[in-house]
């Protein structure tokens, strides 16, 4: 089937290259996924009466309210919240891109995770906290 043997010698080199690429792809995707389930997300609204924490999905895990906000409507207060906890998934979302492309460099897995992320979390307005 070979014409010679430099030529089989030359597709399993390819083959051992194309194996240990994949190899290295998948591990730095497991480390990527071990990091980025330890980031968190943070915000504060302008002028700080609100700070917000997301988990790695996004999840409100804290919420800091300074007492400044008790003389403010509950309405208001709402609002704040809200946007502050969407300013804190855009920043994680900011995060999980720099460690993906860190980890990844410019790969179109990377940029899927990332584009997933921004969908989820920022134009689907993230996971329901409700169920907590």
């Amino acid at each position: 089937m070979w014409a010679d043997d430099a030529a089989l010698d030359a597709t399993e080199r390819r083959l051992d290259e194309w194996e240990s690429s994949l190899a290295e792809r998948a591990e730095r995707a497991r480390t990527l996924s071990a990091r980025m389930q330890n980031l968190t997300g943070s915000a504060h609204n302008a002028d700080r009466t609100v700070d917000v924490t997301v988990d790695s999905s996004g999840l409100l895990i804290d919420l800091r309210l300074d007492e400044r906000s008790r003389h403010q409507t509950a309405a208001l207060t709402a609002r704040q919240i809200l946007q502050t906890t969407m300013a804190a998934r855009t920043d994680l979302v900011r995060q999980v891109g720099d460690m993906a492309v860190e980890s990844l460099g410019d790969d179109p897995n990377a940029r899927a995770m990332i584009d997933s992320y921004c969908r989820r979390l920022i134009h689907g307005q993230g996971p329901s906290d409700a169920g907590r």
